[in-house]
């Protein structure tokens, strides 16, 4: 694994604007830079799959023991949300995707930082953008993704089982999530699914019809939205949720993998997996960790503990916890910049690749998105 400079396209901007990338640049900083790339060999690129698919079995197996122990209050949900839970699990709601992060510099086995289970974003950017920055670059060359067609080929799924139109619902405000919302739609047509879109806001609820409604009023059958389920469950609509007849996406079972209370569960679980970090709800016995809150987004409230004191922390919302605590991960610097591997999971196995890299060694959601490759 090494990082590369490079100098970056003429234009470079028009090229990823013309595929989506419309947020490439955040008040004077860029987020998508290909003035570098990661590099990895087949070896590598092996080792980063079979950790994938490995960590999602482990998670799968873990939801199993979640609902047999009814272990939800680990995770915040309500007890009257709990048999929703478990009925989408039992009915093997359909998922579509999800993106590991991971720690990996090439020699010590991948680490596991967190699962985003439920809505993870800089799908575009792995899927689409950097393989045209490929393309561009050398047009024999190869990328570990795979995204683009198993995105369609996980929708086709849903294509065969209904043949009624799968809504699409994001906040229009949040840029990232409506590209990214927008971008899986696209997969979703070329899938050959009738969709429509509509701002989360304007999801209704049909009190005679016991359903919820897009804008015209017809009756909302699938839905995929970029909304977590834990911001859902608290909504005033939510009571209406687990008496609704409308199959979300992803499903009511992926709150337990999105959350970071996964993670010490994982380590009693599997606590020789070379893949998995120790964990637990309580701070550990060891000089460096971590403390990350349960329902923490885009590095925010991350307290790093190296030699027992803080020597980093974030500033956001969710300073009240709770925590968990895990062991901090190896992180090796290339050229100065931390690398976190986000490997994605679509319709349950390993598709590709995407990597942001920081200066420092909490991921934030300004750092930027770099390409990569596989060596010659």
């Amino acid at each position: 694994m090494q990082r590369l400079t490079h100098t970056p396209r003429n234009n470079w901007q028009t090229a990823v604007e013309k595929y989506g990338l419309h947020f490439h640049t955040a008040d004077g900083q860029l987020y998508w830079d290909e003035s570098a790339s990661y590099h990895f060999s087949s070896f590598e690129i092996d080792t980063l799959e079979f950790a994938t698919n490995s960590l999602h079995q482990m998670c799968m197996d873990t939801v199993q023991q979640i609902i047999d122990d009814r272990l939800f209050r680990l995770f915040l949900i309500p007890e009257h949300f709990e048999d929703y839970v478990i009925k989408s699990w039992e009915e093997d709601q359909f998922s579509l995707y999800g993106r590991f992060d991971l720690a990996y510099d090439g020699f010590i086995p991948p680490k596991l930082l967190e699962y985003n289970a439920d809505t993870p974003t800089s799908l575009l950017e792995a899927a689409v953008i950097q393989w045209y920055w490929l393309k561009d670059l050398d047009d024999r060359g190869d990328q570990f993704n795979s995204i683009h067609e198993r995105l369609i080929e996980g929708w086709k799924k849903i294509a065969l089982k209904s043949s009624n139109s799968l809504h699409f619902c994001a906040t229009e405000s949040v840029v990232e999530d409506y590209v990214t919302v927008e971008y899986l739609r696209d997969t979703a047509i070329q899938a050959g699914i009738k969709t429509n879109y509509l701002d989360i806001q304007q999801v209704g609820w049909d009190r005679a019809k016991n359903t919820f409604v897009d804008v015209p009023g017809n009756p909302i059958q699938n839905c995929f939205k970029l909304y977590p389920w834990e911001w859902m469950m608290r909504e005033e609509f939510a009571l209406n949720i687990p008496k609704g007849k409308t199959q979300w996406i992803e499903p009511a079972w992926k709150m337990l993998l999105s959350s970071k209370s996964i993670l010490p569960l994982l380590y009693e679980r599997y606590p020789d997996s070379p893949f998995i970090l120790p964990a637990s709800y309580e701070p550990l016995d060891v000089a460096n960790q971590v403390r990350k809150p349960i329902y923490g987004r885009e590095g925010a409230n991350i307290q790093v503990i190296i030699d027992g004191k803080v020597v980093s922390e974030t500033p956001g919302p969710y300073g009240q916890g709770p925590f968990v605590y895990q062991q901090l991960a190896p992180l090796k610097q290339f050229d100065g910049f931390y690398p976190v591997i986000g490997s994605w999971v679509i319709d349950g196995e390993s598709a590709g690749i995407g990597i942001r890299e920081e200066n420092s060694i909490i991921t934030k959601n300004t750092s930027r998105f770099v390409p990569h490759q596989l060596s010659n």
